[in-house]
C-alpha cells in the first residue's frame, strides 16, 4: 500500500534527498543518455535501429519514473518542492552547468552539425548516424541534424508533459492543455511533415514543415522558391499557401479575439509546449522588475518590426513594376502593406488610446514612420528596402533571431533567465497575438481580492515575469499582452482567487480601474 505524504505545513525545511524510485530511474535516463553521447564520439553501434529505440525509451522511461517517484505518493494540490534550494533551479551550480551544456548542445546543433556525423554528400556517422533508420521508416531519408533534433524534441515534449500532467494531476485544465501541445507536437510538427516527404519525387516537390507554425513565426513560409513549389504542386501545394495566408488573416484574429494568445502558446506551439514542460521547473526564474518589463515591450515590439521589413523585401523582390504582366505589381504591394499598417495603427489609436502608455504611443509611430521612410527611400532612389538585399536580410534575421535567440539563449538559457525567455523578449508571434489580446479579445483573468492572502505564489510561478499578486490584491482584471494563459498562476493559488475567461463583453470593463477590495465583502472602491 502506498504511503501517502499528509504533511501540510508551509514550511518544511530543505527538500529531503531523492528516493530509491527517483535513483532508479536516474540510471535509466542516464543510460539511455549515454548511449546517443557514444554514438556521438563514432561508437559503432551494430543495428542502429534497436540501440535507438532502447536509448529514447531509457530516457523517456527514466523521466517518467523519476516523475513517478516525485510526486506518486504526495496528495494532489500545489507542489512547490523546495526549488529556490535545489541548484539546478535556483541558478545554483547544478543550473548553471545544465544552462552551458544546453547552449553548447544548441551551438553545434545549429552550426557545427558536422560534429554530430552530418554528411550531406556522403554517408552519416554518429549520432546523426543512429537515427537514420526511424527517419527512413519515416521519410524515406537519411536523417539529419534537424531530425535528430525533431524527435529529441518530441521525447522531451511528451516525456515531461506526463510529469507536468502527474504534478498538476488536481487542475484539468492543465492536463487539457499538455495534452494538448504533446498531441501538435507529436502530429502537425514531427510525424506529418516527415510523412510529407514521402510525397515528393521528381516529379512532385512539396515544402514539408510544421504545419501549425504561422507566419511570422515561419517567417521564410513567402519566400520565392516556397511559393514557386506550393504552385507546382498542384491542388495540394495551393491548399497549403491558400491555408498559410488565412491563418494570419482570418484564423489566428478571430481565435485570438475569442480565446486570446493562449489558443496558441500555450495550447498549440512547439516553443511553449517546451518551455511548459522540460522548462516548468525553471518558471519561478523569469525576471520580475520593472527593468525586465520595460525591455520586454521594446525587445519583442523591435522583432515584429524586423519581421515585417523583412517579409515585406522578400516578397517584393519577386514582384514586378509591369502592371501587363503582374497582377500584383512590387507598387501596388508596398502601398498595401502601407495601407494595412495605417489602418491598423489608426484603429489602435481610436478605439484604444486611452489603454496606450505613453511610450507605446511613442514607440508605435516611431516604428511606422521608419517603415514608411524605407519604403520611401525605395521610390525615390530605387535602392532595396533598408537598403540591403531581401536574402541578407533574410540570413541575418534567421540567424539572430531563428537561431541564436529562440534556440542557443531562448532554449539553451532555461535554467538561468527561465522558461520563457524566447516567448518574452523575441517571438514575434507572440507579440502581434499579444497586442490583439490586450486590446482586442475577450481573454482576461479575474481576481476576488478579498480571498488573497499575499501568498506570492501566482506571481513567483508566473513564467512571463507578471507581478500577479499586485493585481489579486486589488481585485483587479489581469489584461496583459504577454500572459500566455498558462494557468498555472491560478492552479498553484491555495485560495482561488485567480480564474482564467472569455468574457462577453470585449470592451472598458476587462480594465478595471484599479479597485481594492476589503474584506470578503466584495465591496470595491475606486480611488
Amino acid at each position: 500500500m502506498t504511503k501517502i505524504d499528509k504533511d501540510i505545513a508551509l514550511v518544511s525545511g530543505p527538500p529531503k534527498d531523492i528516493n530509491t524510485t527517483q535513483k532508479i530511474a536516474t540510471l535509466i535516463g542516464m543510460s539511455g543518455l549515454l548511449i546517443l553521447v557514444l554514438a556521438a564520439f563514432n561508437v559503432n553501434f551494430p543495428n542502429k535501429g534497436v540501440w535507438l529505440t532502447i536509448a529514447l525509451s531509457a530516457i523517456a522511461g527514466g523521466i517518467i519514473l523519476y516523475s513517478k517517484g516525485a510526486y506518486g505518493s504526495k496528495q494532489e494540490g500545489i507542489k512547490n518542492d523546495g526549488v529556490w534550494f535545489k541548484s539546478i533551479s535556483s541558478r545554483g551550480f547544478w543550473g548553471w552547468i545544465a544552462g552551458i551544456a544546453m547552449t553548447g548542445f544548441y551551438i553545434v546543433l545549429y552550426f557545427f552539425p558536422a560534429l554530430l556525423g552530418l554528411h550531406p554528400d556522403g554517408e552519416n556517422t554518429g549520432v546523426i548516424a543512429l537515427f537514420d533508420p526511424l527517419s527512413k521508416a519515416l521519410s524515406g531519408n537519411a536523417a539529419s541534424q534537424w531530425f535528430v533534433y525533431g524527435t529529441l524534441y518530441t521525447v522531451a515534449i511528451l516525456a515531461f508533459g506526463i510529469k507536468f500532467m502527474w504534478k498538476y494531476r488536481h487542475n484539468k485544465y492543465e492536463r487539457l492543455r499538455t495534452f494538448s501541445v504533446m498531441f501538435f507536437q507529436t502530429g502537425f510538427a514531427f510525424i506529418i511533415p516527415e510523412l510529407m516527404a514521402r510525397l515528393n519525387s521528381d516529379s512532385f516537390s512539396l515544402p514539408y514543415y510544421d504545419l501549425k507554425n504561422v507566419w511570422p513565426l515561419n517567417y521564410y513560409n513567402f519566400e520565392q522558391y516556397r511559393v514557386d513549389q506550393m504552385i507546382s504542386a498542384g491542388n495540394v501545394g495551393l491548399g497549403l499557401l491558400i491555408f498559410g495566408v488565412l491563418s494570419i488573416l482570418v484564423i489566428t484574429p478571430i481565435l485570438t479575439y475569442k480565446y486570446g494568445k493562449r489558443w496558441y502558446c500555450s495550447w498549440v506551439c512547439g516553443c511553449g509546449g517546451l518551455a511548459e514542460t522540460a522548462g516548468d521547473p525553471f518558471r519561478q526564474l523569469s525576471d520580475k522588475s520593472t527593468w525586465a518589463w520595460k525591455m520586454e515591450r521594446w525587445m519583442v515590439h523591435s522583432v515584429v518590426v524586423f519581421v515585417v521589413i523583412m517579409t515585406t523585401a522578400v516578397v517584393s523582390t519577386y514582384l514586378g513594376y509591369d502592371d501587363q504582366k503582374y497582377w500584383l505589381t512590387k507598387g501596388t504591394f508596398l502601398l498595401g502593406v502601407v495601407a494595412l499598417l495605417t489602418i491598423l495603427i489608426g484603429l489602435l489609436f481610436i478605439f484604444r488610446r486611452d489603454e496606450l502608455k505613453k511610450d507605446a504611443k511613442i514607440g508605435a509611430i516611431g516604428y511606422f514612420a521608419i517603415i514608411l521612410a524605407m519604403i520611401g527611400i525605395h521610390y525615390s532612389t530605387g535602392n532595396n528596402i533598408f537598403m540591403f538585399e531581401a536574402e541578407t536580410l533574410r540570413s541575418t534575421y534567421g540567424f539572430l533571431i531563428g537561431s541564436v535567440f529562440s534556440g542557443v539563449i531562448g532554449t539553451g538559457f532555461y535554467p538561468i533567465l527561465g522558461n520563457r525567455a524566447w516567448c518574452r523578449f523575441g517571438c514575434p508571434m507572440a507579440a502581434i497575438m499579444g497586442m490583439q489580446q490586450r486590446f482586442f479579445s475577450k481573454f482576461r483573468i479575474t481576481t476576488n481580492g478579498g480571498q488573497c492572502i499575499s501568498c506570492g505564489n501566482c506571481s513567483t510561478y508566473c513564467e512571463m515575469g507578471i507581478d500577479v499578486k499586485a493585481y489579486a490584491q486589488k481585485g483587479q482584471n489581469i489584461v496583459r499582452s504577454s500572459c500566455v494563459g498558462c494557468g498555472v498562476c491560478s492552479a498553484v493559488c491555495p485560495r482561488g482567487v485567480l480564474k482564467l475567461e472569455n468574457g462577453e463583453d470585449a470592451g472598458d470593463s476587462r480594465y478595471d480601474s484599479d479597485p481594492i477590495t476589503f474584506g470578503n465583502d466584495g465591496i470595491k472602491v475606486n480611488f
